[in-house]
């Protein structure tokens, strides 16, 4: 062991042996962990025991940081638990699903006491010893109960701290900072302004009824027992995206990362210049090694995911009837302390369900196309000679509707693959459930798109109460359509005898025979926003307007309503490249502003992975 190591050892057992018999660094040093790396995975893991630290560092092995000197960040926030942390749980479940994802999400519910500072990791437990003495001077003084006041602004929503409880919670925040200082050598910056528990926060103004009658139902006078927790992070990730893995991927090539459900990277949106489409190079946090990934095996996480709870001060522990021991279970999420679920009231889920209902425009793009799976010459693979249509492949559909130009229009006008119908379906299913009223729907002429229309309305229960109004003002940009002419796409009367539920009735803003071949991008985005325009003034009634359309369509019928210029030509066409099968964007008008919001789409989005062509002639030869 190095003369420095040693030192570090010594001066780092002497203040724990007398807390603990068994050290947790000596097991490390034992295992021949250098004490810099054994302190530092201690750090990381909250100096839980020495078996979590050691396999901290076993996935840390090749972890290039890991000799470097880069201690954790630590804050120490006031968190309430009980049964006002269940309300205030139901609120943030709510609030997310009514008015979608805002800067408060991102963090449990809490009353910060300081701002995030530094602390060596040789230092880390005598931050522990800060924060009982900062407890005990004060847990004489500490109100039985911690008086909330609801504030509300355009921006801003949460209860305030007010009177002599928020004197004595920066009295002990204030000491708290005093003992780091001097036990920890810490510098550590107390709140001394007001106190707050944040519910919103850059939320769209639209939003904020909701979510003030959300708050309502949150009483600050339910129970609760207050505790101040000890939390770290890892300061270099501050400013980077927080990914979850959501599959498990196996790298194909040595410079990408190894993923598991669960798992959590680092994304610094300003250095992807190297990634390609669809991936992303990050930094994973459970091995620290750097790689890439595919973008669609995750999903972005809260800020807090991958926070480490270190120790907590439980106040006025005496007066709780049922004291929570530590060895008591409980469910775990970031390291935070949750109690036990238990069954809801009707009333309050009542309460916090009692959404507003709003004229919304639910945009989203059709399912697989048969000749995205199969190419240009999917056609010439599922025809005889005489023109007759068969099934070569299971992704096939089993059969193609009649045409009056017979098996060739399909080729300009492709239909969906059998896996583009079940995302169809599974899309519409996943409607259904999240209970959102659809009132009326509109499709592009392409096939495709009126067959997505069609199996969403299917699994709606909805296909024979509302009636496909196709509008051929949202057909995709002619300029990446084959041919010089005019797409021959299906006529009406072809789509009712397919049994497509189409209306005869509705007047399009654009018909098919003035669609402009090979057209601008201004003159496209000009028919998008005219016939955007139209959709949405012939259904003035509440409820949710569907667009089954293309790629383009979520960027091309939504920005108007937004009131947002177009895009630039080379950018659009980067970003209608990312949109995947039923990608979808959601819009809520704010009649009292007269504006239109995006928000969260109802339902998740669908990822799968691809499955190649199999032939066992083949397979049988090879072997």
């Amino acid at each position: 062991m190095a003369a420095g190591e040693t030192q570090v050892y010594a001066k780092v057992n002497s203040k724990l042996k007398a807390r603990s018999a068994a050290s947790l660094l000596d097991p490390l040093l034992s295992l021949g962990f250098p004490a810099h790396t054994a302190l530092k995975a201690l750090a990381a893991t909250g100096r839980k025991t020495a078996e979590e630290a050691a396999d901290w560092l076993r996935c840390h092995c090749n972890d290039p940081s890991l000799d470097d000197p880069i201690p954790q960040e630590y804050a120490l926030f006031l968190c309430p638990t009980g049964s006002l942390l269940e309300k205030l749980q139901e609120f943030w479940r709510e609030s997310r699903r009514q008015c979608t994802k805002n800067r408060a999400h991102e963090v449990f519910p809490h009353i910060t006491l300081c701002d995030f500072f530094t602390c060596e990791d040789q230092k880390v437990e005598c931050l522990y010893e800060a924060l009982k003495r900062a407890g005990d001077k004060v847990l004489g003084t500490f109100p039985p109960a911690v008086p909330l006041v609801l504030h509300s602004s355009v921006s801003y929503l949460g209860f305030f701290v007010n009177d002599s409880p928020a004197d004595v919670i920066r009295e002990f925040a204030m000491t708290f900072a005093t003992e780091a200082a001097l036990l920890a050598d810490c510098t550590v910056k107390p709140c001394t302004k007001q106190l707050h528990l944040t519910l919103a926060h850059k939320f769209y103004p639209h939003h904020q009824r909701t979510l003030e009658q959300l708050a309502r139902a949150v009483h600050p006078g339910h129970s609760c027992q207050w505790t101040a927790a000890l939390y770290s992070r890892d300061m270099r990730f501050v400013h980077y995206q927080t990914l979850r893995a959501l599959f498990q991927y196996k790298p194909q090539n040595v410079d990408e990362l190894t993923l598991s459900p669960g798992e959590y990277i680092f994304v610094d949106p300003t250095q992807q210049e190297e990634a390609s489409e669809g991936w992303a190079i990050g930094i994973s946090h459970r091995t620290g090694c750097r790689g890439f990934l595919p973008e669609n095996y995750t999903e972005r996480a809260s800020e807090c995911d991958t926070w480490v709870k270190h120790r907590t001060y439980t106040f006025s522990l005496a007066m709780d009837p049922n004291p929570r021991k530590d060895g008591e279970a409980s469910s775990r999420r970031n390291g935070e302390l949750l109690p036990p679920p238990r069954p809801r009231s009707a009333g309050s889920l009542q309460a916090l369900q009692a959404a507003i209902v709003r004229r919304s425009v639910l945009v989203v793009r059709h399912g697989e196309r048969v000749d995205q799976i199969f190419g240009k010459s999917w056609l010439q693979q599922c025809s005889t000679p005489d023109g007759k249509y068969y099934r070569p492949d299971l992704n096939f559909p089993c059969s193609l509707p009649q045409r009056s130009n017979g098996i060739k229009g399909f080729e300009n006008d492709p239909p969906l693959s059998s896996c583009g119908i079940f995302q169809s379906r599974t899309a519409g299913e996943a409607l259904l459930d999240s209970g959102i009223r659809i009132t009326s729907v509109f499709a592009s002429p392409a096939l495709r798109c009126v067959q997505t229309a069609k199996h969403i309305l299917e699994e709606l229960k909805l296909e024979r109460k509302i009636k496909i109004k196709v509008e051929p003002g949202i057909f995709e940009w002619t300029k990446w359509e084959t041919g010089k002419t005019t797409p021959a796409l299906m006529t009406l009367e072809e789509l009712k005898e397919a049994n497509f539920n189409v209306s005869t009735e509705y007047r399009p803003a654009f018909p098919i025979a003035s669609l402009l071949p090979a057209e601008s991008y201004d003159e496209y985005v000009h028919r998008c926003a005219v016939s955007v325009e139209q959709v949405v003034s012939s259904c003035p009634q509440d409820g949710v307007i569907l667009i089954v359309g293309h790629g383009s369509t979520l960027d091309s019928c939504t920005r108007p309503l937004l009131r947002l210029p177009p895009r630039d030509c080379s950018d659009f066409a980067q970003l209608v490249r990312k949109i995947p099968s039923l990608g979808m964007c959601f819009c809520e008008e704010n009649k009292e502003e007269g504006k239109w919001a995006l928000v969260a789409p109802p339902v998740k989005t669908l990822t799968h992975g691809s499955n190649s062509a199999f032939n066992w002639r083949n397979w049988i030869l090879g072997n």
